[in-house]
Parts: C-alpha cells; structure tokens; sequence
C-alpha cells in the first residue's frame, strides 16, 4: 500500500477508518445492494425480456410527460455516461421499445421516446418488478423500517446531489 506524505502525516494518518459496526453496516448494504440489483435483473430478463437497464429507462421515459424526454436529461436521471446512454438506447431502438427524434427548437438536441411497444413492455414488466422488489426488500421491512430506509436514501442522495453541484463549478 503506498501512502504520499504531506508535511509529517501521511495519507494512511489522516483516514477515519471505519469501526466494526460502520464496517459491517457499509460491506452489508453494498453487498445487499449488488446482490439485489442481479436479482432483480436476472428475475424481470428472464419472465420479460428487459434488462433492469432497460427497464429504468422504460419508467422514465412512461413517467415522463408526453412519454419523451431530452437525451441529456435522460442521462442525468439515470447517472449514465453519454456513452453508455447512446449505446443502449440503440439497442433499445432496435427492439422498438424507443426512438429518437431530432428536436426542433435545437438542432443538435434529441428527444428519446417511448413507442407503443416500449409502452406495452413497460405496462407487463411492472407487475413482475413490483412482486420482486415488495418479495426482496418491502416486505421483508417493518413500517419504521421503510421510514428509516426513505430517510437514510434522501440524505445521501441530497449529500451526493449537492457534492456534484461543488464539483461542476
């Protein structure tokens, strides 16, 4: 392990390492969070056909108003790279669950929309997703629980959101 130095304390010095119990707390939630996430992609693929990607897209874009939305705002509420984006929304395009039209008012823009068989996908896949996630977490949760996870998951999300903020000046 290599540690820079600044001044006389190293980096290894200036660390808060976790204890025990923010130890297992953090290995928990992340191997939780990991093994949920294939879970959940494994079980909507293989009754639906669409991955968890391609499902998180399909709600936002259904959520959306008039079922379109700018790629890069897109993007933005999936925390994809534009790379990424583009080239899942082509496979996406392919299956015609999506298409993409030029914006007029911006030549350079571009609308991601939903199509009717996207719409129709999204409609049949929510029911086996929602069963999944109330069967793997919801469920398995008292009311105070759930609470606690909501108020756990808007703190960081509000800590994580205003970081990026600093971090576009």
């Amino acid at each position: 392990m290599t540690c820079q130095l600044y001044g006389k304390v190293t980096l290894m010095d200036a660390v808060r390492w976790l204890n025990e119990d923010e130890n297992r707390a953090w290995r928990g939630y992340a191997e939780m969070s990991a093994r949920l996430s294939a879970y959940l992609n494994r079980s909507l693929t293989r009754e639906t056909g669409l991955s968890l990607s391609d499902y998180e897209v399909l709600v936002h874009l259904s959520e959306s108003p008039h079922d379109r939305l700018r790629a890069y705002e897109l993007g933005a509420s999936l925390q994809w790279e534009k790379s990424r984006l583009s080239h899942h929304l082509t496979r996406m395009e392919r299956r015609g669950l999506v298409s993409r039209q030029m914006c007029e008012s911006d030549g350079r823009g571009l609308f991601v929309v939903l199509t009717p068989e996207g719409r129709k996908a999204i409609e049949e896949a929510a029911p086996h997703h929602v069963n999944d996630v109330r069967q793997m977490l919801i469920d398995l949760l008292t009311t105070d629980e759930l609470k606690m996870v909501a108020a756990v998951a808007g703190r960081v999300i509000s800590r994580l959101t205003d970081d990026a903020a600093l971090c576009d000046d």
